[in-house]
């Protein structure tokens, strides 16, 4: 069998159902395959298996995936690992994350071998493509939704390291889509799904194309949208908090209290309001209140109307109110043309045009002000005055040391409300993508066969807008909040009222004064100029030629992220947030040779150069080899070493995130005996026992560091390719097909923040000490103050594993051909370790911060196709991980019962089903389909540790069924 044919082979091509069968006339003109440039070399040949795994998915697979977009598409796929998709609901509520990349709300991205987006390059048709903004920050991850599905041909996934070919960014692989250029007719169609439960799916595009002797041209217009499904159609939303856990958050409808009362004191305790808090009082409104009663500093006593606040009775559960699919609506124009000018140089053009207008949701904003709220800014020096006509408590509630509060002491902790009245926040992006391309090919006859050239020019940019309403200005809410004279001289203010719970809702008019709407924006430019030229250098053989590849290009970078000016100021409660305006640029050359030494061996090597405007040059390089001792069978490796520039966002990048850190010296979500690992620390530091966490976010300053030098890293892969001859052209069997591969990945110098758990808890136990742990410090009531997680070449990151491929085809029977596929990632490590030793808690089996790494992932196809009919059934399996319950609390319901015991996700197993009827109705060209996607309608496990929905959008489904029909119709 000649393995030119995996070419064609579904099983081999991806994670995902596979098309029907090939025919057999298809099959042998496979023989007589063309040289062509496959991505992970410039080189053309015509050996489909090179030294390198790619994963070639074809239209007919896209197709019947029932997938809305291709980000959704390939993180199906056994290799990828989180990344960001419309499961994801967060867009402002947490703050932003370390990787100065912003949010990323309503995106799709890819990631490959758990080692980040950021670490993926992805290619249209061999050349870059602009990264995303989503006006949150300068991204270095590209946005799959701003790339049409419908204008895909086929995409190209090589699932190994390519810096040496491809330049920055593809450390852990390459995505190259690549569209649709020769095309005859006109296709119309449409697809409308449904999840049940909202999130109905309508698509509606056409493509059209002609082609004459010297001209193609293609032109697509697509449009499709996408609707909301909240949480609340979920029923696991109605536990306290989404995973099952008692926490929920403090920030109550009925508000939350913590201060001190000076002209009260309890027995036995040194003075007023000491900082042990042991005569303070933490305590919220018993429910019905109306009125009010402080009852003469008895609050929690007979006759009066609160009590001590307590999470699992009292902690607000916000999970109804955010949403499981967040709404997107996409809109793209495409066209591309060729001319040829003579028989040897044509030129070429593209332009694209899409805009996404997406939205997320979040539950009402809670309030907080005091110190204990740990932002670090405005809200934490707010006081309340006596004069507050709503303060119940006749006193001044001080923020720092005054004469109005008693002995001169602080007496606040802080006030929390949820004010639900309002309704939640909206964040709502519009996101336009404009891509340009001119190019000129052409082929000359010089070497022994012959070379082909081709230079390409790009302009493309994103740009990005959000407007955020229902959140706070921080600097309203203090005047609003203090000495109701000063108030009442100030042009609009209003006095608020945080004290009367869902009794006493605010007014309109105290929110017209405290809401304020944000507008944040972002814009990310690439150009770039390439040139190449491939061919042979000299014959070797009477049919073996040594190949090569040379090329240069300049690219430019721009990013500008301008957020709100309350952001900028620390005045909006939302987050804050710094303004970034960068460039740089970079030239690179390569070069690339391939030397078939025997018929049955070759080797491949690459070298390349890039000088860049920030740090200055790197190489990097790469060797493979490809060996067939036998017909049947191809073993190959690679060995490559590649690096990663620091992005716009991580050089500059400055902003804030509100993480769920669990205190080593009294959590807030399992109250009770701490670890007795921390307790030395914690007593040293004089924290008494009875200490509570106040919230169960921490605030922390994320961000960028100009200093920033590239990642490297080294890779190596090591597999075989078989299609066993015996299992041709048998009863039972057309062809068989194996596909085996090693993999190892060492990044190091990479660019992260520190684990911010990790370290806190090896401060606390003492396997960390020095430097590090000087980040964390504590301010009133022994709260910890933010501490800093700045960006910082810290360490390596070591991942390994083993896929496994294989397909079987049937011979063609009187009731139709059957198919079989299945593609297996069996991750063997993935360890982070930082400059001083300490290793991150993310590894293999292990659940945490709202991501996994499955030890397993498999999926399998089933086909069936006879004349006009097919069928495919896909399952897709995800093996058992374990979350640690020191991250979550104590919650019998899941099984996390004591703080450093673990509570396993179960393994998960997904079926999608088609069926398919083309030439349906007797109309020629006509195709239906009816699918369904989760056909079991299989929940995702229960996550404890996972932040809004209680579930890992980035490893699991909806938790509902999905249904489509599908119609296309070529003329």
């Amino acid at each position: 069998m000649n393995l030119s044919l995996l070419l064609l082979l579904p099983g081999l091509a991806a994670a995902q159902d596979a098309p029907p069968p090939v025919a057999p006339e298809t099959a042998t003109s496979a023989t007589t395959l063309d040289r062509v440039e496959v991505t992970g070399s410039r080189i053309k040949q015509s050996d489909a298996v090179t030294s390198q795994p790619v994963a070639i998915i074809s239209r007919a697979q896209i197709d019947q995936s029932g997938a809305t977009s291709i980000g959704e598409f390939l993180q199906d796929m056994t290799a990828s690992g989180k990344a960001l998709n419309a499961k994801f609901n967060s867009s402002g509520n947490f703050g932003y994350p370390s990787d100065g990349g912003g949010i990323g709300a309503g995106s799709a991205q890819v990631d490959l071998r758990n080692l980040g987006s950021n670490r993926v390059l992805v290619l249209v048709d061999g050349v870059r493509w602009v990264n995303e903004s989503s006006a949150s920050g300068v991204s270095g991850s590209a946005d799959l939704n701003t790339i049409p599905l419908a204008i895909v041909d086929r995409i190209e996934v090589l699932e190994d390291g390519a810096s040496a070919i491809y330049g920055s960014d593809a450390i852990a692989g390459v995505v190259n889509i690549i569209t649709r250029k020769k095309f005859e007719g006109a296709v119309v169609h449409t697809k409308f799904g449904s999840y049940g439960h909202g999130g109905d799916d309508v698509e509606a595009d056409v493509t059209a194309g002609t082609s004459g002797d010297r001209f193609n041209g293609v032109f697509s217009a697509s449009y499709v949208k996408s609707k909301a499904i909240s949480a609340s159609e979920w029923a696991r939303s109605s536990v306290p908090t989404p995973g099952g856990g008692p926490a929920g958050s403090s920030g109550t409808p009925q508000g939350r209290f913590i201060f001190c009362d000076p002209g009260i004191t309890t027995p036995g305790t040194p003075g007023f309001c000491d900082p042990d808090t042991a005569d303070w009082f933490d305590m919220t409104l018993n429910d019905g209140t109306t009125t009010p009663n402080y009852n003469g500093g008895a609050p929690t006593g007979p006759g009066g109307t609160y009590h001590g606040f307590n999470f699992t009775a009292d902690g607000f559960n916000f999970a109804p109110y955010n949403l499981l699919l967040t709404p997107s609506q996409r809109t793209s124009i495409f066209g591309s043309a060729s001319f040829a000018i003579s028989d040897s140089v044509s030129l070429h053009g593209k332009v694209l045009f899409n805009n996404r207008k997406s939205t997320n949701q979040a539950a009402p904003e809670p309030i907080f002000v005091g110190p204990f709220a740990g932002t670090g800014g405005i809200a934490d020096t707010i006081s309340i005055a006596a004069n507050n006509p709503y303060n119940p408590f006749g006193i001044d509630l001080c923020a720092v040391a005054s004469p109005t509060c008693g002995d001169g002491t602080a007496n606040f902790g802080f006030i929390t409300k949820r004010p639900i009245e309002l309704g939640p926040r909206i964040f709502k992006q519009d996101v336009s993508t404009w891509y340009f391309n001119v190019g000129i090919d052409g082929s000359n006859d010089w070497g022994p066969r012959g070379m082909d050239w081709n230079i390409d020019a790009v302009h493309s940019e994103n740009q990005a807008d959000q407007h955020f309403t229902n959140g706070f200005n921080v600097a309203k809410l203090k005047l609003a909040l203090g000495d109701v004279n000063v108030c009442n001289a100030t042009p609009g203010c209003v006095p608020l009222d945080l004290f009367g719970g869902e009794g006493r809702p605010i007014t309109p008019e105290m929110f017209g004064y405290v809401t304020a709407p944000q507008h944040d924006s972002s814009k990310q430019v690439l150009d770039l100029v390439t040139a190449n030229l491939t061919g042979d250098l000299w014959q070797m053989g009477s049919d073996r030629y040594a190949g090569f590849a040379v090329g240069f290009e300049h690219r430019r970078y721009e990013g500008d992220f301008t957020p709100d000016p309350l952001r900028q100021s620390g005045e909006s409660q939302d987050s804050f947030a710094a303004p970034v305006s960068a460039s740089y640029h970079v030239n690179e050359a390569y070069a690339e040779v391939l030397v078939p030494w025997l018929s049955s061996f070759s080797t491949d090597f690459a070298l390349r150069r890039s000088q860049y405007s920030t740090f200055g040059g790197a190489t990097t390089g790469k060797a493979g080899f490809r060996w067939q001792p036998m017909e049947d069978l191809v073993v190959r490796g690679t060995w490559s070493e590649g690096f990663r520039a620091p992005n716009l966002g991580e050089l500059y990048g400055l902003t804030q995130f509100g993480d769920t850190l669990v205190d080593p010296c009294g959590s807030a979500t399992h109250p009770g005996p701490i670890d007795p690992s921390f307790a030395a620390a914690c007593g040293a530091q004089g924290i008494p026992t009875t200490f509570t966490q106040a919230n169960t976010q921490i605030i922390k300053f994320t961000g960028g560091n100009p200093d920033l030098q590239p990642e490297r890293s080294k890779n190596y892969s090591f597999g075989a390719v078989w299609s066993p001859s015996w299992a041709e052209n048998l009863s039972w069997s057309r062809r068989m097909d194996f596909e085996f591969d090693y993999y190892h990945y060492k990044v190091t110098d990479a660019i992260q923040a520190p684990d911010t758990q990790a370290l806190l808890n090896g401060c606390y136990d003492g396997s960390i000490t020095g430097t590090a742990c000087s980040g964390f410090t504590r301010g009133a009531g022994f709260q910890l103050n933010p501490p800093t997680d700045f960006l910082d070449n810290l360490g390596t990151i070591t991942t390994s594993g083993i896929d496994f491929k294989t397909t079987w085809l049937s011979p063609e029977l009187s009731w139709g051909q059957l198919s079989a596929s299945l593609q297996s990632t069996h991750t063997l490590k993935y360890d982070a370790v930082d400059d001083e030793g300490n290793h991150a808690q993310r590894t293999v089996g292990l659940e945490v911060a709202d991501s996994a790494i499955p030890d397993w992932q498999t999926n399998v196809q089933l086909g069936w196709h006879k004349a006009d009919w097919n069928a495919s059934w896909n399952v897709r399996y995800i093996s058992a991980v374990d979350e640690d319950c020191g991250n979550a609390g104590t919650t019998p319901s899941t099984g996390c019962v004591n703080p450093v015991g673990l509570h396993e996700l179960p393994a998960t197993t997904y079926h999608d089903v088609q069926v398919g009827w083309s030439n349906a109705f007797g109309a020629q060209g006509l195709k239906v389909a009816l699918g369904v996607n989760n056909l079991f309608d299989k929940e995702p496990p229960v996550c404890v540790t996972c932040s809004l929905n209680g579930y890992d959008a980035g490893t699991y489904d909806l938790p509902f069924r999905f249904w489509y029909m599908d119609l296309q119709y070529k003329f």
